[in-house]
């Protein structure tokens, strides 16, 4: 059987290899012909050549996943349009911006000439009546809660108060008796047993809240109209009684607001703070603790508003005539000054 065998070696010695073993007769009649350029394609193989052009097997295929970013590179992940808990933040921000302005307007003056025009004992008084009537709504949530101890803490306190307290006007049962107040209401309740806040709201007439804390309030204050009736269900207790709590509330957190508003971005954090508020509120229902989060943003809250007090304590009250009340530096030389008065 013939074989194949295939050698590599250079053109000049395949030429003379090839005459050395070509037959005399055709040596001689390629010599009458004359001479001819004969072709030679040499071949060159490399056995290293041959193992690289070998296939390397292939292993498992790589995943189809995410690729990892490559080292030295700085990845930035960011979230576009509004947050999840405040889907219409361009709508609130609007809404917060224009009540800080009707504040800075209206309410704020008026809650200022509410705090110093009424003697602090009738001020204080008009506000423990409001809070005697919120009782009810109190002692029912912490029953639903399950805190019976502190929903009869809680009746007791109403008791005592509209009976020696004169209708709730002095707080007898926190003063004589050890029964603080404690908030309560069925938004408190509704996130005690899983509901969640959902979207965040800024409304002209409640400020900040969610769609869970605004149909809790609705309900606190429904209860005495539509359990008791009258005169809870009079157009002129609900007038008095929104007037009252609003001014005792704006008074109550001036300080907190004007923390807020002296941030860098004040919309923002009033969101957050309020937020963790209320989740801190909740989980202190159900004995957990607060989230690290939370307790920060509730931590930068009382920071910014220690700053507020300290640049209120550093900056003096204006004087009668309007002007600060700073010292004037006697002039250096007190001799010179000509004082000349009318005739």
């Amino acid at each position: 059987m013939p074989g194949f065998v295939l050698l590599t070696t250079s053109s000049p010695l395949l030429g003379a290899a090839l005459a050395v073993a070509a037959p005399a007769p055709l040596v001689a009649a390629e010599a009458e012909r004359g001479p001819r350029i004969v072709p030679v394609v040499p071949i060159v193989w490399s056995l290293a050549a041959a193992q690289e052009a070998q296939p390397v097997e292939a292993g498992p295929p790589a995943p189809q996943g995410e690729a990892p970013p490559p080292e030295g590179e700085i990845v930035v992940e960011g979230q576009v349009g509004p947050p999840k808990n405040d889907p219409a933040e361009a709508v609130n921000e609007e809404s917060y911006r224009a009540v800080q302005a009707v504040d800075a307007a209206v309410i704020e003056p008026v809650a200022n000439a509410y705090r110093d025009g009424l003697p602090e004992p009738i001020r204080d008084g008009l506000g423990n009546v409001v809070r005697n009537l919120g009782e009810p709504s109190v002692a029912l949530n912490f029953l639903l809660q399950g805190k019976v101890g502190k929903a009869f803490e809680t009746l007791g306190r109403m008791a005592i108060n509209t009976t020696i307290g004169v209708g709730g006007l002095f707080d007898v049962a926190e003063k004589r008796v050890g029964l603080p107040y404690r908030r309560n209401g069925f938004a408190d309740t509704m996130g005690y047993y899983g509901v969640g806040p959902g979207p965040y709201l800024y409304l002209p007439v409640s400020g900040a809240t969610t769609v869970r804390d605004l149909a809790g309030r609705t309900l606190d204050q429904l209860l005495l109209p539509i359990a008791v009736g009258e005169p809870f269900n009079k157009p002129a207790y609900a007038a008095t009684y929104f007037v009252v709590n609003g001014l005792d509330q704006r008074l109550e957190f001036d300080e907190e607001l004007g923390a807020i508003a002296a941030s860098e971005d004040p919309y923002r954090l009033r969101r957050e703070t309020y937020l963790a508020q209320r989740r801190a509120e909740i989980a202190a229902l159900k004995g957990e603790p607060v989230s690290e989060r939370d307790r920060m943003l509730l931590e930068e809250l009382e920071e910014r508003k220690a700053e507020t007090r300290a640049a209120l304590a550093a900056d003096p009250a204006p004087t009668a005539e309007g002007d600060a009340a700073t010292p004037v530096e006697p002039p250096a030389n007190p001799e010179a000054l000509l004082i000349t008065h009318p005739r």
